[in-house]
């Protein structure tokens, strides 16, 4: 390896709740070179479910919160290992971890956003130094804490020739646009693949819906599909931000009767995805061309035909990550090993034109092992 080349590892879990990526990035400085290898650990029902309850108030809170945290970091730290196994890289070559955590609370209109990691144990467990706490920082300089992906697709997929978008389908869906002559910026266009995947688990008792095949059974519900886009959130203009704290499940019951076809209600939820993120994308990037997809609703070929067909006016045509060298389903982790190693060059990284914060901060905390 080069000298002036480091190691760093991203750890992501995202709000659909379904389990533990690590992504091995290489870098040069803050000078991005490559994302090299991928593991992921499923979460168990169990924890997926735990963490689900802490959504809302409950009892005994915070013993809940703590005992999950460890059981979490125990969980990353096992990704680790099985990353470090399958490259062959010794902990001790690794420059730093950069660990999101798990997200049970985004409240940024109280200025804070809970992520659920316990750092100490996570750098005690793999013997690597270990940065995390990445939302708090530009939180304190008045931003959204989100979303902060925006600086890394910039540092990574911008172009000085076109304004190129990237669309995140995760749990929530959200954009960076990156313009070839000005900075980027981005914001949550709304749900992914999160209220869809409730849907899927509370009738069907399943994870997600395979490459749209429910939902493929179903017809769209005009009334429905109305009264979901009447969400204000969708009229706020940016900086914003969102989670499961709106769009949750039980949100979406008060338009229900209960006597609707549950494929229609799923194939309705998938269009409310398509549209509120290609309404966003039309809106905030009108002379984007080309739109880059990752996260796991990449998996789903109907929501992304869906989507195309809302785009195909616009003049959008849409990609996959993988194009420009990052596949889309390591975009997340990779991104929080890059803000690792901003952390360590001490450079700022939070997106502040996509946060609202009133300056450029240097995200995270560091743990020594």
């Amino acid at each position: 390896m080069n000298n002036s080349q480091q190691l760093y590892i991203g750890i992501m879990s995202g709000t659909s709740m379904d389990g533990a990526d690590a992504v091995f990035i290489r870098m040069n400085g803050t000078q991005w070179q490559a994302a090299e290898a991928h593991a992921f650990i499923p979460y168990s029902n169990q924890l997926k479910q735990s963490l689900l309850d802490l959504q809302d108030i409950g009892e005994n809170e915070l013993h809940k919160s703590m005992t999950l945290a460890q059981e979490l970091s125990s969980l990353y730290a096992e990704t680790v290992h099985t990353l470090l196994e399958k490259t062959g890289i010794g902990p001790q070559e690794i420059t730093a971890i950069g660990c999101h955590g798990q997200t049970i609370r985004h409240a940024p209109e109280s200025s804070y956003s809970i992520q659920l990691v316990n750092l100490s144990q996570l750098a005690e467990q793999t013997g690597i130094f270990t940065v995390g706490d990445f939302r708090s920082r530009d939180l304190a300089a008045g931003g959204q804490g989100a979303p902060l992906v925006p600086a890394f697709h910039e540092a990574v997929f911008k172009s000085d020739k076109e304004t190129r978008v990237v669309l995140n389908l995760g749990g929530i869906a959200n954009i960076s646009v990156l313009p070839a002559d000005s900075h980027a910026f981005g914001f949550d266009t709304g749900p992914g693949n999160m209220l869809m995947d409730a849907w899927v688990n509370s009738i069907w008792q399943q994870a997600y819906d395979a490459n749209g095949e429910k939902a493929a059974q179903g017809t769209i519900l005009p009334d429905l599909l109305a009264e979901l886009l009447a969400h204000p959130y969708f009229r706020l203009p940016p900086p914003k931000s969102t989670g499961r704290e709106l769009f949750s499940l039980n949100w979406l019951r008060t338009f229900l009767s209960g006597r609707e076809n549950p494929h229609d209600v799923l194939r309705t939820l998938l269009e409310y995805t398509a549209r509120s993120a290609a309404k966003a994308i039309a809106q905030s990037a009108p002379d984007a061309r080309q739109v880059y997809i990752g996260g796991g609703g990449i998996r789903n070929s109907l929501l992304v035909d869906t989507l195309q067909t809302r785009l195909q006016p616009h003049n959008i045509t849409l990609h996959s990550t993988a194009e420009l060298n990052l596949d889309p389903q390591w975009l997340e982790a990779a991104a929080f090993g890059w803000l690792a190693a901003c952390w360590i060059n001490r450079i700022p990284s939070n997106p502040h034109h996509a946060t609202g914060a009133r300056k450029p901060c240097i995200l995270g905390a560091g743990y020594y092992a």
